[in-house]
């Protein structure tokens, strides 16, 4: 009876692990499901960038380098493969503008990967960082939701040679225009 019981415990585990999976981004699936998962890894990355940019945390150039080598294998074409001509299943949060605006949304991709590539290369570069492990060059130059505005293009090969911090912050701005242009708001 002991043993019918843990075979029930663990099938009844194993039910509710594959209903947790299966409603997981709202019942994505096929490519709309692996671009959320994906977008929600970048999300992360970001998150902890942030929180080392801005003296949250202790500044890491090795996680740094690693986390801007994830990002740079998911932009470029990595990105824009995940967006299939009309590929708007439910609950996809793309805008339908991603496919009439292709250039510029493939232009943000391909930005994605070279200033996360540039953030790689740069993060041992000197930044004057404080001694909180910050960036006080992002410090105060940021909005409330961590993002940078009216940030002009930059040279992903001079970016490298500059400290870290001016790298990251065109990521940010990448990343807060193509949500801006391609991605419906969150209600």
């Amino acid at each position: 009876m002991r043993r019918l019981t843990k075979v029930a415990l663990v099938a009844i585990s194993l039910s509710m692990l594959v209903n947790v999976n299966a409603n997981a981004h709202g019942g994505a699936t096929g490519v709309v499901k692996e671009r959320m998962t994906i977008m929600e890894t970048l999300g992360k990355s970001l998150k902890e960038l942030t929180a080392m940019m801005r003296g949250k945390t202790t500044y890491e150039p090795e996680r740094v380098r690693q986390i801007a080598r994830q990002m740079s294998s998911h932009g470029g074409d990595s990105m824009t493969k995940l967006f299939p001509k009309d590929s708007l299943d439910k609950p996809s949060e793309a805008r339908p503008n991603i496919w009439t605006q292709w250039g510029k949304f493939e232009g943000l991709a391909s930005q994605l990967t070279s200033y996360a590539k540039a953030l790689e290369k740069s993060a041992n570069n000197k930044s004057g960082a404080s001694t909180s492990g910050g960036m006080p060059q992002v410090q105060g130059m940021m909005n409330n939701s961590g993002m940078m505005t009216n940030m002009p293009e930059a040279d992903p090969e001079l970016l490298a040679n500059m400290p870290p911090d001016a790298a990251y912050i065109h990521i940010t701005q990448t990343c807060g225009s193509c949500h801006e242009g391609f991605r419906k708001p969150k209600k």
